[in-house]
Order: structure tokens, then sequence, then C-alpha cells
């Protein structure tokens, strides 16, 4: 797959405020960025309305009627604002708690009581009980990178504190300095949210997290785009100042005659995106059928010639689809389980490897995703982790 760095769009169309990562002319992430009201990483004092031992699960109201999903998991980490002398949760507490998951179809927003902050070269959380001291880095980092964060003292200090994680972007870095300052300010702003939270009054919200575009572009690795452009002069003045202090160049897109989304064919290129057919160049295709219990994959020969040695040609175009693959999974943002069915292959040898190049696809993807065996049938199993809506759900919300 190219190497070459692609650029960040934010722009509007139809609309949708969309950010998308572009590059070489194709689209490798995408979203429908959404309202700050509720949204994902705003931290809430929220309510018990009920709770289900059955599900292992509470239902939290964060005001006005907006309920959530709560795991009884993370009871242990709550800090109740009107706190009971067992220390359970009841109907009727009032917590802080986090939105980490948008909802889903009929599934509520997902919350958690782990509260944590996130900046585009660390994340600073509260420290889960029985964790040691330490500083958490990226594994994507290689391991002189992870060693020298370990042993940088200041961030020594801070996960005494906190749950500090350094993140991939550390690793473009040539000092540490806006790391520092970076996961000094998240630890001072997540202090202070911990010691209001017991004054605040039920349903405030204690902390609101910056437009959809920031963690868009914090969540984007910065080896993969040379430059942020929007057409939309707020967005340009919110992000000037961020993007400076990060080094990430920034542009104001300023010809009325061609707007941004048609110098880049967005329109067209998210048409493709929501479509079920994918031409591959060898001549072969796709179809992604996505179910509501599963995503299914097909990969077919299509107008590709079988020439003179069929299994070379067809592990060929299996490599090409294992490519096209894994960039659509994240460019779609599907998840869960997804199931491929690629051109038999005689050969066990090919298809273990055409798995490991699978694999190594996949380390790519910023979202959690594994190949993880072929199946019976001959159909190799993929999950990816659901963090937000699909693309397409994303495009069919109002």
């Amino acid at each position: 797959m190219t190497t070459h760095k692609g650029k960040i769009l934010i722009i509007r169309q139809d609309n949708r405020l969309l950010a998308i990562l572009l590059r070489d002319n194709q689209i490798l992430s995408a979203r429908v960025l959404k309202p700050t009201e509720f949204a994902v990483g705003n931290i809430y004092v929220a309510k018990i309305q009920s709770i289900s031992e059955n599900i292992g699960a509470a239902f939290l109201d964060l005001g006005g009627g907006y309920l959530t999903f709560l795991p009884l998991a993370d009871a242990s980490h709550a800090i109740l604002t009107n706190r009971t002398n067992d220390g359970c949760l009841k109907v009727g507490d009032e917590l802080p708690v986090q939105i980490v998951k948008d909802p889903i179809k009929n599934k509520l927003a997902g919350v958690t009581t782990k509260l944590s902050l996130s900046g585009q070269y660390a994340v600073v959380g509260i420290k889960p009980k029985r964790r040691k001291d330490g500083v958490q880095v990226s594994s994507k980092l290689d391991a002189a990178k992870q060693e020298h964060f370990r042993g940088i003292e200041e961030l020594e200090q801070i996960s005494r504190r906190f749950r500090l994680i350094v993140r991939t972007n550390a690793g473009t870095l040539d000092q540490e300095d806006a790391l520092l300052e970076e996961a000094r300010s998240l630890a001072d702003t997540l202090t202070h949210i911990l010691s209001v939270a017991s004054f605040r009054t039920c349903y405030s919200c204690l902390h609101r997290g910056r437009p959809d575009y920031f963690s868009f572009v914090e969540n984007t690795y910065r080896s993969e785009y040379d430059e942020v452009v929007t057409d939309l002069p707020e967005v340009y003045n919110i992000l000037s100042e961020t993007c400076r202090e990060a080094g990430i160049p920034l542009r104001l897109y300023e010809d009325d005659l061609l707007p941004l989304y048609k110098l880049y064919s967005v329109e067209q290129r998210l048409l493709e995106l929501t479509g079920r057919k994918v031409w591959l160049k060898s001549g072969g295709y796709l179809v992604i059928e996505p179910t509501e219990a599963l995503v299914s994959i097909d990969v077919n020969t299509g107008k590709c010639e079988n020439g003179k040695d069929r299994e070379e040609t067809f592990y060929r175009i299996n490599r090409e689809a294992a490519e096209m693959i894994a960039l659509h999974l994240r460019a779609r943002n599907l998840s869960g389980i997804i199931l491929v069915d690629f051109i038999n292959l005689k050969s066990r040898e090919r298809e273990q490897s055409l798995l490991e190049y699978m694999r190594c696809l996949l380390k790519q993807d910023p979202i959690p995703a594994r190949a993880l065996d072929m199946t019976a049938l001959g159909l190799m199993e993929l999950t990816r982790k659901k963090v937000a809506p699909s693309l397409a759900e994303q495009m069919r919300t109002p």
C-alpha cells in the first residue's frame, strides 16, 4: 500500500459537517461530525434511573431524559456525589460519567466512570484499582521510543496520580516539550473535574469536549497527512492555535467558484463507500454486505483473466483484495464480526501467507482489528472494535 501523505478535509456538504482523511484520491477515514450536546468525551453528573442485574448494567439519565448504558463492572470506579455507606450503586445515586460511545441503532449511548481526557500525544485518566504506577506507551512505537518515554521523570510523576498513556503520535515529536505540556494540562484539568464533581448539581456538564473535528485530527496518525484544509472560517479560527502549537499545517481554502468538496470529488467518493461493489485494479471486485449479525465480504475474479498459473493469479488477486478490505473496513467504519470469502487457494501455505498479510494490514488501523483464522468452510474471520456507527449509518442520520 502506498505511503504518500494525505490531507484532512473539514467541510460542509448537504448540511452535514464532515471530517475526511484523503490520500491518493481515496478516503481512508471519514466521520459525520456531531453537535457537542451529549457528544463522546463529555462528562456529566448523571442519575441512576434503574439497575438490571441480569445484564450487569445500570441505566443513567444525563438530563432531559437522555438515557445511557453503564456496565456494572465500572461501579468500582464510581465517585458518588451522594455516597452511601456501603459504596454500592443504587437507584437515585448521582455520579460523574463520561460518554464513550454514541447510540447505535436501538442501543443507548455508552458511558463509563473511568473518566479520561485525551490529547494528540497523551491520554490521562482515573487510575484503575490495583494498577501499578508507570507510564503506558503505545505498542505501535518501537522499543527504543517506548523505553525513552517511560523514563521521563515528569511523566512518571503524573502516572503516580493518574493512568497516563503516551499515544502513537508522540513518536513524531523531535522533542518532548509538547508532550509534557499536554500531559500536564490534561492532568490539571482532570484534577479540577474530580475536585468539583461532588459539589455540582445533578445533570451538570463537568467537561465539554472540543468539537468533533479536534478528536478526528488527534486520532489520525500524524504520519498519514501533511496538512489540514477547511473552507469554513469558523473551523479555521478554532483550530488555528492548536494546529500551530502542534506544528500541523492548517490552510483555509478560499475559492468560491470551486468548493472544497467538489475539488476533491467528495460526494462521489462517499457514494463509493456506501455501495456494495468495489472494483480492484486487477479486474476483480469485492461485494460488501453489512447485516445485523456480521459483515460479509465476497472476493471475485471478475474481469481478471486466469492466465497460465491460476493459483498464482488467485493469490495475487486475494492479496490486492486484502489491501482493499483493510482500507474499506476503516473508511466505512465497519465493525464486529467480518467474514471474508477469498478466492479458494489449493495451497495451504499460500492460505496461511494470505492470513498473515491480512494481520499485517489490520495493524495499521487506529481502531483495534484482528484477523483470527480460517473457518472450517474456508472463510477468513476478522473482528474490528465497534466504537461508533458505520459511515453509512452516520450518513443516514439527519
